[in-house]
């Protein structure tokens, strides 16, 4: 670490980088059991809430399309009938709303403390909207001359003009109301207590239109050196309840109340905490050491340094939904006959239902019911897999045999993927109780839980890695993990799109699917 008043860089991926070369012990083991207190507090911030980014980006969008819609109105109800036709004038209102957006942007009143009080952006939004309709009523002009009449200017400006205005003044009532109702927050847990924590709160409370919801404080140490109550939060259990508290309350944020000289400790934390789906900072506000600008993160004007970062946040989120949406609607289409004719398949050879329905753990560790064509004889059907199955396995039916080895079981998952428990492609989903010999996969790799920092998927980057089938040894299921994390670091919507390509391929190797 630098000394004071050097002009050093943090270097967080050196921290993070630090996390694996902690000697093996200090791993997640089962979920630690909540204070009745903790389980209370918890089961107040169940329901889910959204980001201020995310709805930020939905605002953008309200406004695009309406200024969109409103300019061509405008323009096909205002031009002559024998001008242009809609397909200029599409583009014409595009260029309008594209460029009063833009504008809008570059004037910051997309930001949540005006979005929350509209009259601060009054004249901003107007100025935005008179560049975006100069933009619109000259071209149009160039294209049609004397197409509108001054009057039709008028109306078009002023019509918009007060859309605009009536439009920011509900997102402001919206915002105002989603915030003291706990829909627009980032929940945050402090990690750490004692006066560290105590200016951290401080800090935050500070901020104005401040959208963090500090949830509790959690810490090891005894009440003599963190007190059970910090500025007004209590302090809700130790840090090996802390994970089990994340996961229930859905905390978006982990902020470590501690010095940045307290490596050590720094680091126990993150091997507990960094298989969580939350982003994780390190308060830098109290820390005398001072770091170049681009070292730190802020919320509001307290400053951060970045540890982890949660997967898939907010629009790549919604990317990754509607990517999961298309291509599977797409796939049901294609091949509806192909499963039809499995479900009958199933149904003629052997007694018991269509379809076996198994709890696997989901997105958080939370525990999901996974779809699939049934392919042992429902009599020696092992719903918690602590089994695996093995080759000429004799629970196995003979269809079903053929549907394991061509991954057409796994077809009804489709549906998993529309009802969002599970995407197309991510780490494989695992049953509850599956394991490898006699030891639990938790057991057996360091961090396995932080494959669960996204949702599960049908297929993966380990199984077109030839990772597919039963995984009988250690080593197959640590090299499983190691693709499953390195998929979750390197996520795009392109690499989702090369393994649902390459899926197909992969499946010709039957080797190990039994």
């Amino acid at each position: 670490m630098p000394d004071a008043g050097m002009k050093g860089q943090f270097d967080a991926d050196a921290l993070r980088r630090k996390v694996s070369d902690l000697p093996a012990g200090d791993t997640e083991d089962a979920p630690s059991v909540l204070n009745p207190f903790a389980l209370q507090i918890a089961s107040q911030f169940r329901d889910e809430n959204t980001s201020p980014s995310l709805l930020i980006g939905q605002i953008r969008l309200l406004e695009f399309l309406s200024l969109l819609a409103l300019g061509l109105l405008a323009m096909v109800t205002l031009t002559a009938p024998d001008n242009a036709g809609l397909p200029t004038h599409f583009a014409i209102a595009l260029l309008g709303a594209l460029v009063s957006v833009i504008a809008m942007q570059a004037a910051d009143t997309y930001q949540i403390p005006l979005l929350r009080i509209a009259a601060r952006a009054r004249r901003r939004v107007v100025v935005a909207w008179l560049i975006g309709f100069a933009a619109s009523a000259g071209t149009l002009h160039f294209v049609e001359t004397g197409s509108i009449s001054i009057t039709g200017h008028f109306i078009w400006f002023f019509g918009t003009a007060v859309f605009l205005l009536i439009e920011r003044q509900l997102v402001a009532f919206g915002i105002r109301h989603w915030a003291r109702n706990g829909i627009m927050e980032r929940r945050a847990v402090i990690v750490g207590g004692g006066e560290p924590a105590k200016q951290l709160v401080r800090a935050l409370e500070q901020q104005p239109d401040n959208d963090i919801r500090i949830c509790g404080i959690f810490d090891d140490r005894g009440s003599g050196r963190s007190p059970p109550v910090v500025a007004g939060y209590p302090k809700l259990g130790t840090f090996a309840e802390l994970v089990e508290f994340a996961r229930l309350a859905r905390v978006d944020m982990l902020i470590i109340a501690l010095p940045a000289s307290a490596e050590a400790r720094i680091l126990q934390l993150l091997r507990k905490l960094w298989v969580l789906p939350v982003d994780i900072r390190l308060a830098a506000h109290a820390n005398h050491l001072r770091f170049r600008p681009r070292s730190y993160s802020h919320v509001g004007a307290v400053p951060m340094f970045d540890i982890f970062d949660k997967p898939l946040r907010d629009w790549d989120s919604v990317a990754k939904r509607a990517f999961d949406i298309v291509f599977s609607l797409l796939a049901l289409a294609l091949i509806w006959p192909v499963m039809i004719g499995a479900a009958i398949a199933v149904k003629a050879t052997s007694k018991g239902p269509v379809f076996f329905v198994q709890k696997r753990h989901g997105f958080n560790n939370e525990v999901i019911d996974v779809l699939k064509f049934r392919s042992m004889y429902t009599e020696m059907s092992d719903p918690t897999a602590k089994k695996a199955v093995t080759k000429n396995d004799p629970r196995v039916t003979p269809v079903g045999r053929f549907l394991r080895k061509s991954s057409i079981d796994e077809l009804p998952q489709l549906f998993n993927v529309l009802r969002g428990s599970l995407s197309l492609v991510g780490p494989r989903p695992h049953s509850i109780h599956a394991q490898t010999g006699e030891r639990r996969y938790v057991d057996v790799v360091e961090g396995y839980f932080a494959r669960h920092r996204v949702k599960p998927g049908v297929t993966g980057w380990a199984q077109i890695n030839g990772l597919r089938g039963e995984l009988d040894s250690d080593e197959k299921i640590r090299m499983r993990t190691a693709y499953d994390l390195e998929y979750i670091e390197n996520w795009s919507l392109l690499f989702d799109l090369k393994i649902l390509f390459l899926t197909p391929i992969r499946l010709l190797n039957v080797d190990n699917a039994y």
